[in-house]
């Protein structure tokens, strides 16, 4: 009996031994496995079209090319480090300030100044799509840029891929859900409105007209205006038009982007467009022609900012 009591408690403690090691081992996997977990939420891949990026989550030294974002950065508080001061939308021109690097234009970048600011990521649209590689060898770069044929997928995904970079979700998903309250609220009313529109844009003295699924095609696509001239080419720069085209569509309401505008905000293409043909359309008897600030449209479109004035704009058309 002493010799079965004495195995008893050799077995009991070797048990309770075993049993120790394996709650050491599996909290030491636990531990591991938290620590290469928390590394590992440090870092974000971001896929886009021209490939994947992967940066430091909440980047600090921003560059930024493409005005929809940097309106967008402006609207969430997040601090821009370089912008291209070429080209600036008026309503942005703080960031033309000494405290921001001048990292070239749209179209040439200074590749030397970002070289020396080593920054944490850098974001591009479709105006540098063709210098992705020379972007993406100096910092993790991601292209932001717009499907106009499905604007609001593209900008939504955009606005997405911002907040989740910048730890700004929550906000981002309120203000998009801002935004598609008052589309849902103009849309009702435009499919219900028998007017036909017409978008054209204005650039010291030229006309071009854009349709459905263009580069302004939203108004149409998305609010629901109906246009005016349904064959119109499908092209990001427009199809070029005349001033006798416009009296022969006789839109009911005409949207002018001013190009004019969106560089110098005191200039206008008011006066050279409503010519003594333009005055013949339905819109200029109807006082339902409505110009479109080209800061928000034409130079940032897709940003924050940018599309809540574009709600704005065309809520005035009705």
């Amino acid at each position: 009996m002493k010799k079965w009591s004495l195995l008893t408690i050799m077995l009991s403690i070797l048990l309770v031994l075993a049993a120790c090691g394996s709650k050491e081992e599996v909290a030491s996997n636990v531990k591991s496995s938290n620590g290469e977990g928390e590394e590992a939420s440090s870092e974000i891949t971001i896929k886009h079209e021209l490939g994947e990026a992967v940066l430091e989550k909440t980047p600090e030294k921003v560059v930024v090319f493409d005005f929809g974002v940097l309106d967008t950065l402006d609207e969430l508080g997040v601090e821009v480090a370089g912008v291209p001061q070429a080209t600036i939308p008026p309503y942005l021109e703080k960031y033309a300030g000494e405290e921001y690097t001048n990292v070239g234009s749209l179209k040439e970048a200074d590749f030397e100044a970002i070289h020396a600011m080593k920054p944490d990521v850098i974001f591009i649209s479709a105006r540098q799509s063709e210098m992705y590689d020379e972007y993406a060898e100096i910092a993790p770069t991601v292209y932001m840029g717009l499907d106009y044929s499905n604007y609001m997928e593209s900008f939504t995904k955009n606005m997405e891929t911002i907040g989740q970079i910048f730890d700004k979700e929550e906000e981002v998903k309120a203000e998009l859900e801002e935004v598609q309250a008052k589309i849902d609220s103009i849309k009702e009313k435009a499919e219900a409105s028998e007017d036909k529109a017409l978008i054209v844009m204005g650039n010291e003295g030229e006309v071009s007209a854009y349709g459905p699924e263009s580069r302004f095609g939203i108004i149409h696509d998305v609010f629901g205006f109906k246009a005016a001239d349904e064959g119109i080419e499908k092209s990001t720069h427009g199809q070029n038009v005349t001033f006798e085209y416009i009296v022969e569509k006789n839109p009911s309401t005409l949207f002018v982007i001013d190009r004019d505008a969106a560089f110098d905000p005191n200039a206008s293409v008011k006066d050279s467009f409503e010519n003594e043909l333009v005055q013949k359309t339905d819109a200029y008897k109807n006082g339902k022609i409505n110009y479109l600030n080209g800061g928000h449209w034409y130079l940032s479109g897709g940003g924050l900012q940018s599309v809540k004035q574009m709600v704005e704009d065309v809520e005035a058309g009705l």
